[in-house]
C-alpha cells in the first residue's frame, strides 16, 4: 500500500482494505476453506454499500485469504447453522447480498486463489470479470449432499451455455481452471505467483477509465440482459444521450482532441 491508501475497519471474518481506487474484500477463513458465515455475508454487503456509495471508489475486488480456497461454499460444520432457514423470512441473506450485487454500479473483479464451490460459485460470479490462478478449481457440489445449487443459477445462468451449467449443477463434478476459462467462467488464468500482478494489471485498466461510463455502463448491461432486441435498443439509445451530457464525456472528448490523460471527475 502506498502512503496514500487506507484500511477500512475490518469486519470479523471479513477484511475491506482500500488500494488507491480499489477496495479489496478478503474473505478471511482459511482454516475453514474462507466458507460462507453471516459475518462473511455482512462484510460483502457493507463492503458493496460503501463502494455504492462512494465516488472514489472504482472497482471492487473480491478474493480469499491463503492459497487454498477461494470460497469453499456454506460452513457445513457441526452447528454453523447452514440450510437451516427461517420460513417466516421471505429472503435469505445469501440471496440478498446477490441483489445488492447486481445493483452495485461499481465494477467488480474476482481473484480466485483455490477452489471455488458451491456458493462461492456465486460469489464469484456476481462479479464482472475474474482472474483464477491455474491451481483453482470450480464447481457445484450440492447434488452430493442432497440439495441443488439454487440461488447461484441467478448468476451462473449468464455467464455460460445451458449445457455446461448443467453438467455442473447435475453431476456435482469440479472443473479445472483452464476448463472454467475455455467455457467462459474465468477472463484470465495465470500461474499462481502472478495472480496479484495480473489481477492489479486488470484492476489498473478499470480505475484509469471514465468511473461515470464504467457505473452507467455497468448498468447498462444488467438491465438489457433479459430485453428483447427492440427493448434493448430502444433503452440503449436513450442511455448514450443522456451519458453524452455528462462531465465526464465532455472530458474524454477534450482530452483526446488535446492528446493528453483525461481528468475524470466521475460526474
Amino acid at each position: 500500500m502506498s502512503s496514500t491508501d487506507t484500511a477500512a475497519p475490518t469486519a470479523p471474518e471479513l477484511r475491506r482494505e482500500r488500494r488507491g481506487h480499489a477496495l479489496w474484500l478478503t474473505i478471511d477463513r482459511p482454516a475453514r476453506r474462507n466458507a460462507i458465515s453471516p459475518a462473511v455475508l455482512a462484510g460483502l454487503s457493507a463492503g458493496l454499500a460503501e463502494a455504492a456509495a462512494d465516488d472514489a471508489i472504482r472497482v471492487v475486488v473480491i478474493t480469499g485469504a491463503g492459497e487454498q480456497a477461494f470460497c469453499a461454499g456454506a460452513d457445513l460444520s457441526k452447528h454453523s447453522g447452514s440450510f437451516q432457514f427461517d420460513p417466516s423470512r421471505p429472503h435469505l441473506e445469501y440471496a440478498d447480498l446477490l441483489r445488492q450485487a447486481w445493483a452495485c454500479p461499481v465494477p467488480m473483479v474476482a481473484r480466485i486463489n483455490g477452489h471455488c464451490l458451491a456458493g462461492g460459485m456465486g460469489l464469484f460470479g456476481m462479479c464482472d470479470v475474474a482472474v483464477a490462478a491455474d491451481h483453482a478449481s470450480f464447481g457445484l457440489p450440492e447434488v452430493k449432499i442432497g440439495v441443488f445449487p439454487a440461488q447461484v443459477l441467478s448468476v451462473l445462468q449468464h455467464l455460460i451455455g445451458p449445457r455446461w451449467l448443467a453438467e455442473l449443477c447435475l453431476t456435482g463434478e469440479p472443473i479445472d481452471a483452464h476448463r472454467a476459462e475455455r467455457i467462459g467462467l474465468v477472463n484470465h488464468v495465470v500461474p499462481a505467483a502472478e495472480l496479484d500482478a495480473k489481477t492489479e494489471w486488470l484492476v489498473a485498466r478499470i480505475a484509469d477509465k471514465s468511473p461515470t461510463a464504467n457505473r452507467r455502463g455497468k448498468a447498462m448491461m444488467r438491465a438489457a440482459f433479459d430485453m428483447s432486441f427492440e427493448q434493448a435498443i430502444s433503452y440503449l439509445e436513450s442511455q448514450i444521450m443522456t451519458l453524452a451530457l455528462t462531465e465526464d464525456a465532455r472530458e474524454g472528448r477534450a482530452a483526446f482532441v488535446e492528446k493528453r490523460a483525461p481528468n475524470w471527475t466521475g460526474k
